[in-house]
């Protein structure tokens, strides 16, 4: 069974700092591109971070030079470190395992609140 857990959500203050973490089960990590997408009150989904298999990583305009994507293969784990946060941020935050380049499917998790207000 597959299974990618979201943690690290909350509450946090603009200019604060969150570390989001997706623990994956039931694949072969590695071969999986790796990404964070977030789901705002407005009801739009959008990608926020990638990462390749080789660690190649991509990142929306609204984020860049405040959030950082990265994997770990040997532990099956993704992370998104958010930095510098606006309540703009506020949204879902769901990580995808995307397979599709070799021909396998798109997983996804349950979804992680974060929410950034004073």
């Amino acid at each position: 069974q597959v299974q990618l857990v979201e943690s690290g959500g909350g509450l946090v203050q603009p200019g604060g700092s969150l570390r989001l973490s997706c623990a994956v089960s039931g694949i072969a990590f590695s071969v999986y591109a790796m990404g964070w997408y977030r789901r705002t009150p407005g009801n739009q989904r959008e990608l926020v971070a990638s990462i390749t298999r080789d660690a190649r990583t991509t990142y929306a305009d609204s984020v860049k030079g405040r959030f950082t994507i990265s994997r770990e293969n040997a532990k099956k784990m993704v992370y998104l470190q958010m930095n510098s946060l606006r309540p703009e941020d506020t949204a879902v935050y769901y990580c995808s395992a995307d397979g599709s380049s070799k021909k396998l499917s798109i997983y996804w998790g349950q979804g992680t609140q974060v929410t950034v207000s004073s």
